[in-house]
């Protein structure tokens, strides 16, 4: 859809058609591709196979993560959010946390992470929170839209919903897309009682200085890690605020918007046609 000014599916098949038939892309299987490759299909299928073996999975740590203090939505990103899960994959979580509280909870959940999983991210990459006070993403392009659209809800109070009206923007990319799609099978989030006592005791100061102490100590610690990066793609990557926190050192927004470009500078050259380039 993000290659078409069309607002309706049909005419993009059409489109589609098209383009195939004059030798522009592949159509493999009732697969598109801009490569005549069979063994991109035979990937795509076994990591269809491997996001549905892991579904269960994938719940059980969306509900596990929902327990923690201050989490309020859970859901999931990524690749398997697209219906895909390989070998090397893992499982991402976007997660919403209370207003003020961002910190404590994925420092928390990081913990957990580090002494239970001995760090393990495969079934546990807790990589991008948002706060429910600024719901807003502040990056608006083709790879932000299409993380938006295809996240996975799983488990949140009403945060979701708030969250999907907030980035409305992102459908117009995607305008065959169902709005919010995944709210109707959101499951609520039934915190335990120590959990309601633990967010009791953080909800005064002593949680709010606690919170900031946390990024604080989280952002200095990144700037020394990854002190290589440019300044430009770790405010990106690795944004940190009181209401955002990413974890992406692979810079993979920025290496996915980079290769696109490439790509739409190839076509261009090759069938004199002009694309409208992103931005990260």
């Amino acid at each position: 859809m993000a290659f078409s000014d069309a607002k309706e599916s049909g005419i993009v098949e059409q489109e589609l058609e098209t383009l195939t038939k004059e030798g522009i892309i592949y159509k493999i299987n009732g697969f598109y591709s801009c490569d005549n490759d069979m063994s991109q299909v035979e990937r795509r299928l076994e990591g269809n196979e491997g996001a549905r073996n892991i579904a269960k999975k994938a719940d059980r740590m969306s509900r596990l993560i929902s327990k923690f203090p201050f989490v309020e939505g859970v859901g999931i990103s990524g690749a398997l959010s697209k219906g895909f899960f390989d070998k090397d994959g893992d499982i991402d979580f976007f997660i919403i946390t209370s207003k003020q509280r961002l910190w404590v909870a994925r420092t928390l959940l990081i913990l957990y992470k580090k002494i239970f999983l001995l760090n393990s991210k495969k079934y546990f990459c807790v990589n991008y929170f948002i706060s429910e006070n600024s719901l807003e993403i502040e990056e608006k392009n083709l790879f932000t839209a299409t993380e938006l659209v295809t996240l996975i809800p799983m488990y949140g109070n009403g945060s979701f919903k708030r969250f999907y009206d907030t980035n409305a923007w992102a459908y117009t990319t995607f305008p065959n897309r169902n709005f919010g799609e995944g709210l109707d099978t959101l499951k609520p989030i039934k915190k335990p009682r120590f959990t309601r006592f633990a967010e009791k005791i953080l909800s005064s100061k002593i949680g709010e200085q606690l919170d900031t102490f946390f990024l604080k100590l989280t952002y200095k610690k990144w700037k020394m890690k990854f002190s290589e990066m440019n300044p430009d793609q770790f405010n990106v990557a690795m944004k940190s605020t009181k209401s955002v926190s990413k974890h992406h050192p692979q810079g993979f927004q920025n290496k996915v918007i980079t290769r696109l470009n490439e790509k739409y500078i190839t076509y261009e050259n090759k069938y004199n046609i002009t694309l409208n380039k992103e931005h990260a």
